[in-house]
């Protein structure tokens, strides 16, 4: 007896629970070995982290405002109900995914932690490996040859 595939990616782990647990072990890792600091004044080093989390909250906003006004979920643990192709979607297939790095870049430079920034590296292909490649498969599924046109003309991240 076959079962019909449930209706939704099958992700991992919640991507902002991947995204923390990088940024927590590489800051955390960093802290126990004496990590040398990344060396900028920290004014620079504030106003860097600051922009770069605001910058992350407006993209992710914009696209998370596209699924609400869409009516579909924005968590990939859920059903998607719509595939959204507009506004950020037009420019990166994965802009959430996009605003979750710009953040954590934030955040590592904040927290004066190069391990932590260098951990970005590995979240990213855990990301895109055991996430976004569950996404896309799912969404192809779901949404067929509207998603595999969508998909030849965005870029996966930008």
């Amino acid at each position: 007896m076959t079962s019909e595939p449930r209706d939704i990616p099958g992700v991992i782990a919640p991507p902002p629970i991947i995204f923390l647990i990088f940024l927590a072990g590489g800051w955390t890792l960093g802290n126990l070995i004496g990590e040398p600091s990344l060396g900028l004044p920290d004014l620079w080093r504030r106003g860097a982290a600051l922009v770069l989390v605001a910058l992350g909250l407006i993209v992710e906003g914009a696209a998370a405002g596209l699924f609400r006004r869409a009516g579909t979920a924005v968590e990939p643990w859920k059903p998607s109900t719509a595939l959204i192709t507009t506004g950020i979607y037009a420019l990166s297939r994965n802009p959430i995914y996009v605003g979750f790095t710009i953040i954590y870049a934030g955040l590592a430079i904040g927290l004066d932690s190069p391990l932590a920034a260098a951990m970005i590296l590995p979240c990213l292909i855990v990301v895109d490996r055991f996430v976004i490649v569950r996404e896309e498969a799912y969404l192809d599924r779901k949404f067929g040859e509207a998603y595999r046109a969508y998909k030849g003309k965005v870029r996966r991240w930008l």
